[in-house]
């Protein structure tokens, strides 16, 4: 892990920068809304796969019904592209990215 000390010119404060952290930022899981499933399935498999509650489930389809897609899970690349498979499998449209800044 690199790490750099900066000394701001205008108040001699030293600040402790991790340079890793910008470049590491988390990856998300986004499902997408699609004309085939309903909602209700689409409920059932956020409480089946994630675990989610029913209330947090129904919100996540909710935003995925109204705003087009809803970041369903956020982490490690490699966790978020085996969620989007699994969204996949059980017939769902799932895309990964880089969580914005």
């Amino acid at each position: 892990m690199a790490t750099a000390i900066l000394a701001l010119p205008d108040t001699g404060t030293d600040v402790d920068l991790d340079e890793s952290t910008a470049s590491e930022r988390p990856w998300q899981t986004l499902v997408w809304n699609d004309p085939v499933n309903l909602m209700s399935y689409v409920v059932h498999v956020f409480r089946t796969y994630f675990g989610f509650p029913r209330q947090t489930a129904e919100l996540l389809m909710l935003a995925v019904h109204h705003d087009g897609h809803a970041v369903v899970a956020e982490g490690a690349r490699e966790q978020m592209e085996l969620h989007a498979q699994a969204m996949h499998d059980y017939g769902l449209w799932a895309t990964i990215r880089k969580a914005p800044l």
